[in-house]
């Protein structure tokens, strides 16, 4: 840490961080310096795929964060993960592959007045990194258009299926809902099984994507264990602000530090409007209630938080082979351990989630506006033991939440955790599509392909039917998918609430962006990760041509 003067500082070495950290250092000529209040991707559970059970509400993963007790949840509270590690979110994730619907970026193209946040735009920033595995084979032009090969981000096929999955894909075929081989065509309506950031049976998050192939580069700076407590600005003759640098508590102890092109906000849509607030950047009513010195006003800093909800119905089974049963015995826990070390392949190299489906709430929905996450497992809640019985998990979530909530400085200390109010199921069109996504889930297990299994409505009951029923139901049992977004907006120039403009800069603050999942104006319909990365993949592309 002798030396504090870089050309860009990033802070956040999560999935942004990492890719941005790449692409900006590909030139020698400039320094980069990348933050992480984690420690390094060394924890073998990070690698393993079934590790995330080790690593969500670990605080040696995990910032651990809780919701505000939520009006919408009958005053629960939730877990809140967030990645602290080097890898941020991809170390401890799901895995999943998805980009979202077509729709998700010419509706950004619209609030922020830039075609180039547009789908066909979009496109070459997601093939940028892609790695895809059907692209070794794939004689398909279309798939080949709409895909990347050779890129860092390796996409791939999961290592096992299950035959009740089978079963369940097949019956919400009979349902009315289509197979897909390919989620990330731009409409990803259908049923199948998910594609994974793995590689060989190992997670692959952006750290050893992004950032471990470069690490040998001499004007790339890693520090980790490095807490950013504030930005640092200054003012020119004009009056007009600046962010030069932030200052880190180290293990060493505190260092500002200099940028001399930009500052790069990646902490991610809790921890960067969180950084922000600390540093005069937000509400004014808010930093003055804390005693924080305000350096500019932006009024949305923190507003504008969209998540997905998901309604987790379970269903015992009889003849199934389930993780329940496998897992219940140490000879069967054996067993899967052994196949993982001999082949990569098993209980162990799962994602959390392996068949999706993506269909309507009802017919007059004009897209599909329901995500299913199917697993062959169940349990009352995550960190809780599997069931005894066999049985599998129907989790349903609202693609295009209306409720907002909001995340909080509650301190001008950076190790006080923000408040995170969600605000779920405070509107009645989210409280409508989470009755009638309940609906689609029983017609779906209705179905014949699954009466071999004899499923029996276990949670949340058959003996809950009507709107207002259900509706109070998701809130006793229904929790975060982990994908917050938008509480750094971008928007138009007249838009009062939008944080950063459609290039990601911070209105009003030279010097200064945001890229990670909080610039989002609306959440995608799907899995948030990967279309985090292409932000970054653009932005590292404004930036070194100076837009």
């Amino acid at each position: 840490m002798d030396n504090t003067v870089f050309d860009y500082v990033v802070i956040g070495a999560g999935t942004a961080g990492c890719l941005l950290a790449n692409r900006l250092s590909a030139n020698p000529a400039h320094r980069v310096l990348l933050i992480e209040a984690g420690r390094p991707d060394d924890y073998h559970w990070i690698h393993i795929p079934v590790g995330y059970l080790y690593c969500i509400n670990n605080p040696r993963t995990d910032w651990r964060y809780q919701t505000e007790p939520d009006p919408g949840l009958n005053g629960r509270r939730l877990l809140y993960p967030r990645g602290k590690t080097l890898g941020g979110c991809s170390s401890i994730n799901g895995m999943i592959y998805m980009r979202g619907q077509q729709r998700d970026y010419d509706q950004w193209a619209r609030l922020t007045g830039d075609s180039d946040w547009r789908w066909d735009q979009c496109l070459s920033d997601f093939r940028a990194h892609e790695d895809h595995y059907r692209l070794d084979t794939e004689a398909n032009p279309d798939f080949r258009r709409l895909h990347g090969n050779g890129g860092e981000w390796r996409v791939e096929k999961q290592r096992l299926r299950w035959d009740l999955l089978d079963a369940f894909a097949q019956a919400a075929q009979q349902a009315g809902i289509p197979a897909t081989d390919d989620f990330n065509s731009g409409t990803n309506e259908g049923v199948g099984y998910f594609e994974v950031n793995q590689k060989a049976g190992w997670r692959w998050n952006a750290s050893k994507a992004f950032l471990r192939p470069v690490s040998h580069r001499p004007n790339l700076t890693v520090w980790t264990q490095a807490l950013t407590e504030r930005l640092l600005f200054e003012r020119d003759a004009q009056g007009r602000l600046r962010c030069t640098g932030a200052q880190v508590r180290a293990l060493s102890g505190r260092v500002s530090v200099t940028a001399r092109r930009e500052v790069v906000l990646s902490a991610g849509a809790v921890g960067s409007p969180a950084i922000l607030q600390r540093s005069g950047v937000g509400p004014a009513p808010l930093l003055q209630s804390l005693g924080i010195a305000v350096q500019h006003e932006l009024p949305g800093v923190g507003e504008n938080l969209q998540d997905h909800l998901q309604i987790r119905s379970v269903y015992k089974v009889q003849g199934a082979r389930t993780l329940n049963t496998l897992a219940s015995s140490l000879w069967g826990k054996a067993k899967i351990g052994l196949e993982y070390a001999l082949k990569r392949s098993g209980p162990m190299s799962m994602a959390p989630s392996q068949l999706g489906a993506f269909t309507r709430s009802d017919p007059a929905q004009p897209w599909p506006n329901i995500e299913y996450h199917v697993q062959p497992l169940s349990l009352d809640a995550f960190g809780q033991p599997l069931h005894r019985f066999p049985a599998f998990t129907a989790s349903v979530c609202n693609l295009n939440p209306t409720s907002r909530g909001h995340v909080r400085i509650t301190s001008a200390e950076p190790e006080a955790a923000p408040a995170i109010a969600p605000n779920y199921l405070s509107t009645p069109e989210d409280r409508q599509v989470a009755a009638d996504s309940l609906r689609v889930t029983r017609r779906i297990v209705a179905q014949p392909a699954l009466a071999q299994y004899q499923p029996e409505e276990f949670k949340p009951g058959v003996q809950f039917q009507t709107d207002e029923e259900l509706a109070r139901l998701a809130g006793d049992i229904a929790s975060t998918i982990f994908h917050p977004v938008g509480t750094t907006r971008m928007g138009r120039a007249d838009d009062p609430m939008a944080v950063v403009d459609s290039h990601l800069r911070v209105r009003g603050v030279a010097g200064l962006r945001v890229v990670d999942a909080g610039v989002m104006p609306t959440i995608t319909s799907g899995n948030t990760n990967s279309p985090t990365l292409m932000i970054a993949e653009k932005a590292a592309r404004w930036m070194l041509s100076g837009n």
